[in-house]
């Protein structure tokens, strides 16, 4: 089990819009050039942010990004299911077949975990990590 880049990077650059949004919508190439990423990649993951209602994007000139839901009602769990599959610490991937076929004698204790990790991030939101006061020093 392992969060994959594209789950941190989608959180990562969230943040930023949620960071940057309180003067209009923000650019793509405004979170590019901040974050380090290419351009390309960033449309990529807005796109599945979009499709999954978490941002919109505001067309024209001025245009750019905004949050599609107060930042209180996104968590990171959302954010990171919105770009890849749920994070999963069994080997089967779900599917009780991890010991040739059958399940295997630990499949409840890595489930279980996979269900705790989904609630952690999921009692995150965006607005509980922009009130971070390291986060806030970080960003002036």
């Amino acid at each position: 089990m392992r969060l994959s880049t594209k789950g941190r990077y989608a959180v990562t650059t969230i943040m930023d819009l949620a960071l940057h949004q309180e003067n209009g919508p923000v650019t793509l190439a405004n979170i590019s050039q901040r974050q380090e990423l290419s351009l390309s990649y960033l449309e990529q993951l807005f796109a599945q942010l979009r499709r999954h209602g978490l941002v919109h994007g505001v067309r024209g000139p001025g245009g750019g990004y905004r949050l599609a839901l107060a930042a209180d009602r996104i968590s990171v769990a959302a954010v990171i299911l919105a770009v890849e599959q749920r994070v999963d610490a069994t080997a089967c991937g779900g599917e009780e077949d991890c010991a040739d076929g059958t399940r295997c004698i630990t499949h409840d204790l890595w489930a279980e975990l996979s269900d705790q990790i989904e609630g952690f991030l999921g009692s995150i939101s965006l607005a509980d990590l922009a009130a971070d006061p390291a986060l806030i020093a970080a960003t002036q």
